[in-house]
């Protein structure tokens, strides 16, 4: 599963230990805002040491290089012999981009592009096709929300028209959506945002804190005894001339049934 997925400063070897021991299905190196130019050059010689220790706690590497018109080509330089398994770039604002991003990049790393301005987020249809190693996109917090003009607070209510559209696009657009990251330090409130996200579709979730992952993860797994107790309901009502069930109060449809099934073939699958 990619439940959390944590950004990591490039640079801080201590915050690359802490990652691995944090829990976090995806962890990725960051470049960019959280490395410092003058440090970027030692953050990518550490790449490789830095990914296997993830690797070696059950995490897939990424990592998320600067725009390619800024120091995204010698990002890439330092880090793909290290193999990363994802690719990430930042500021993505036109498809143009993600076709040098993927010529780049050449190899089988899966590319996600960040959406971190209203200009990115109404061109999702066209980003999301950009390239057949997309198999996600990001929406950012900290620069959506500067660009909006507007301020982040902790409930999150300046975001909530961004989030609900950009998972809308991602599932229109067949690619995953990974929610943008709770950036306050508190566990409770973290966990609570990662709920929002649940009750919105969300399956994946960025975050900055490495002490949020394990709670992120328990909100994020999929509730499998649930979809058992579904089609198990579903099916016998069926079965006796019926078109619908009930659980726990709930009314049980087709649509519901049918998305139980698809969650535990995915399950079965992974």
């Amino acid at each position: 599963m990619r439940r959390s997925w944590l950004f990591v400063p490039g640079a801080d070897e201590k915050a690359h230990a802490a990652a691995a021991r944090s829990g976090a299905d995806v962890i990725i190196l960051e470049l960019e805002d959280f490395t410092p130019p003058e440090l970027r050059p030692q953050a990518r010689a550490m790449a490789a040491r830095a990914f296997a220790s993830w690797r070696s706690a059950g995490a897939l590497a990424a990592v998320r290089i600067n725009p390619l018109e800024s120091d995204g080509h010698a990002d890439l330089r330092g880090v793909l012999p290290a193999r990363p398994d994802v690719v990430m770039m930042s500021k993505v604002e036109s498809p143009e981009q993600v076709r040098a991003l993927d010529a780049a990049a050449p190899g089988r790393a899966e590319l996600v592009p960040n959406i971190e301005s209203a200009r990115a987020l109404v061109r999702i249809p066209d980003l999301a096709k950009s390239s057949s190693r997309i198999t996600a996109l990001l929406v950012a917090s900290e620069d959506m929300v500067a660009d909006l003009g507007t301020e982040r607070s902790r409930g999150g209510e300046e975001l909530a028209y961004v989030r609900a559209r950009f998972l809308v696009e991602c599932r229109a657009a067949g690619v995953e959506a990974i929610d943008c990251p709770y950036t306050f330090s508190d566990r409770q409130g973290a966990a609570a945002d990662a709920r929002v996200a649940k009750r919105l579709g969300y399956r994946m979730k960025s975050l900055v804190d490495p002490s949020h992952a394990r709670g992120i993860n328990k909100v994020l797994t999929p509730d499998l005894a649930r979809a058992r107790r579904i089609v198990a309901a579903f099916e016998k009502a069926r079965a006796k001339g019926k078109d619908r069930a009930r659980i726990d109060g709930a009314l049980i449809e087709v649509p519901i049934y049918a998305a139980a099934k698809r969650l535990l073939a995915s399950a079965a699958r992974s």
